[in-house]
C-alpha cells in the first residue's frame, strides 16, 4: 500500500511465491522495482537464489531489486545485508528501520527503467 501511496502501480504476487513465478512475473510485467518482503525470518536464505535468478535473465537487466523485513530468525544484521547487496540486491532494509529510508530510495528511482 505504501508503494501505491507513493504513486506506483503494484502487482502483489502474494506470500511464499516460488522463485520461478517471481522471475517470470518480472519478465511479463517489466516492473520499475522488485520489492521482496520477508516476515518469517527466511528472507536471507531464500533471497540469495532468487536474486541470482533475477540477475541471470537478460530481460531483467537494470531492474532495481530491494529486500526488507525480518531477514533472519535472529533479525539479521549488517553482515547479512552486505551479503545480500553483494548477491545483487540494490538495497536492503532491515526489520524495524524507519520507512523514510525506503521512501527516499523509491523516490530516487526513475518511473520507467530502461532495459
Amino acid at each position: 500500500m505504501l508503494l501505491e501511496d507513493l504513486g506506483h502501480k503494484v502487482v502483489n504476487l502474494g506470500s511464499c511465491v516460488p522463485e520461478d513465478e517471481i522471475v517470470e512475473s518480472c519478465c511479463k510485467f517489466q516492473p520499475d522495482l522488485l520489492v521482496v518482503s520477508s516476515v518469517n525470518g527466511h528472507g536471507f536464505n531464500d533471497a540469495q537464489p532468487l536474486i541470482g535468478a533475477i540477475r541471470a535473465r537478460w530481460e531483467l537487466t537494470g531492474l532495481p531489486a530491494v529486500i526488507g523485513g525480518k531477514l533472519g530468525v535472529a533479525g539479521g544484521g549488517e553482515k547479512e545485508a552486505d551479503v545480500l547487496r553483494r548477491a545483487g540486491f540494490d538495497a536492503v532494509f532491515q526489520d524495524g528501520v524507519d520507512l523514510t529510508a525506503f521512501e527516499s530510495y523509491v523516490g530516487s528511482l526513475p518511473r520507467e527503467v530502461e532495459r
